[in-house]
């Protein structure tokens, strides 16, 4: 099983299993601005692996609007950098949602105030 993160907390699953498209943390970001789908999750293989950000961000740059899910080893330390870079959820482990509890996440949803970048601008 796995456990859905949003700003609200933890939630459960509310898209069939073949809804998404994935796309492994390798992609060439090239290759993206032709994906036609109503979703990407996009695979992140160890939470070191920043690559899976880069890929996001190339989704939304190239005018994806569908639902964007961070899949795999995200950290609730991450949370906010995923939603910063155009991530809509993270999809986690039961696991690691055991290690990393619901109040861990909620501490980083508040994404957009915490946002060093904006502040700098003013």
């Amino acid at each position: 099983m796995s456990v859905i993160v949003t700003d609200s907390g933890f939630a459960a699953d509310d898209l069939p299993a073949g809804a998404f498209v994935t796309l492994p943390s390798d992609t060439d970001p090239a290759t993206l601005a032709g994906i036609n789908a109503e979703a990407v999750a996009v695979e992140f293989p160890f939470f070191a692996d920043g690559r899976g950000f880069t890929l996001a961000r190339a989704l939304r740059d190239a005018g994806f609007t569908g639902r964007l899910r961070a899949r795999g080893h995200v950290i609730a330390d991450q949370y906010a950098m995923a939603r910063r870079n155009g991530f809509d959820e993270v999809e986690i482990t039961d696991d690691l949602a055991a290690r990393q509890p619901e109040p861990q996440w909620i501490a980083r949803a508040d994404w957009q105030s915490h946002n060093y970048q904006a502040r700098l601008r003013g």
